[in-house]
């Protein structure tokens, strides 16, 4: 049996209330892997409330933030080195380290860095990766698409693995709300705005739902506030029964999303609920939609307002069986095996 310690953020607990696709995967990866045999030890904040017996002292940031108000900018650095000696003490223990953090397990793992995966879940076009990279040539990373693997150099790249989801979090509904749906981060990346102009060209009221994001607390104010109306109504953060809610209910689901998207959680959430998704062609989009079938990939809003009248002859049933053929939990523990497997062997010999 293979002994893996799952290695999460220490940004929020596992998994998440209402934000957080990084340790929302990192929870069903987990209990996915348990179910299939193998030995997980799952590090984490210690207000998580997963179903594993999660190992960790400390809290999560968003507790401390929720507690104290204002915390020192270093309070991030602080749980993950608290994070990485818990683990530093257990190492022998684990036949594969799978982290899903930042930059540090990667000095902490040393030697040990070929019996490792490690899995961003962000862009890695940037600077800080290019020269994280540079620096750990031998430390073997998983990509969330093809997209992603792209930027990740050759020494590195371990395999791709898309997303997954438990297949019974959310059920196949209706669409029958009589309007569109937005979920994700307030925030251009995401790109709110355009969403509600698109709406509004085709005719169709729109639901928002998503955080005010912390790192571009002004963009909601400045761009998506004014636009709102009885028409383009902003729900706030949803956790997992009121997405759910949400997306049974929608027509479609819109994702403009304007940055090279390393997977984007919330198209197989939708997916889940047989809602067709609407995405624009950026980054991993064209890998987890299929054109026609699942939703459409657009290239500008006139195109995303042609598609919204096609989404409603989409089979919703169809899509809600592409997500349980593609996109389930199991699945994505099943891949993440096999790279276990392979990367264990590879020590062996």
């Amino acid at each position: 049996m293979l002994r893996i310690a799952q290695v999460a953020p220490n940004i929020f607990p596992v998994p998440p209330l209402d934000h957080g696709g990084t340790e929302r995967i990192v929870e069903d990866l987990s209990v996915a892997l348990r179910d299939l045999g193998v030995e997980v030890t799952l590090f984490a904040p210690s207000d998580s409330a997963t179903e594993l017996n999660p190992v960790g002292n400390l809290p999560s940031l968003h507790a401390l933030e929720t507690r104290y108000g204002s915390v020192p900018p270093s309070i991030p650095a602080v749980l993950e080195a608290a994070q990485m000696e818990g683990l530093r003490r257990r190492l022998s223990e684990f036949d594969i380290v799978h982290c899903h953090g930042e930059f540090m397990h990667a000095v902490m793992l040393g030697e040990r860095r070929p019996q490792s995966l490690t899995t961003i879940h962000w862009r890695v076009d940037e600077l800080d990766r290019e020269l994280f990279f540079a620096a750990f040539p031998d430390l073997p990373v998983a990509a969330i698409s093809r997209s992603q693997e792209s930027g990740i150099p050759l020494p590195n790249r371990a395999g791709v693995v898309h997303h997954g989801i438990a297949e019974g979090r959310y059920a196949l509904g209706a669409g029958d709300g009589g309007y569109l749906a937005f979920v994700g981060r307030m925030t251009d990346q995401k790109r709110p705005d355009t969403a509600i102009r698109v709406a509004a060209a085709a005719g169709r009221p729109i639901r928002l739902a998503g955080t005010v994001d912390v790192g571009n607390p002004r963009y909601f104010d400045t761009y998506v506030r004014p636009h709102l109306s009885d028409e383009a109504v902003y729900v706030g953060p949803l956790g997992d029964r009121g997405k759910g809610d949400l997306l049974s209910g929608a027509e479609a689901l819109l994702f403009p999303v304007d940055w090279p998207e390393p997977f984007g959680l919330v198209m197989i959430e939708a997916m889940a609920c047989g809602t067709p998704v609407i995405a624009w062609n950026r980054g991993s989009v064209p890998e987890v939609v299929e054109d026609g079938v699942t939703g459409f990939v657009v290239n500008c809003e006139e195109e995303a307002v042609e598609a919204i009248a096609k989404a409603r002859r989409l089979d919703r049933g169809a899509i809600r069986h592409r997500f349980e053929a593609r996109f389930t939990a199991r699945r994505m523990a099943e891949d993440y095996l096999a790279i276990y497997r392979r990367l264990a062997k590879q020590v062996d010999r």
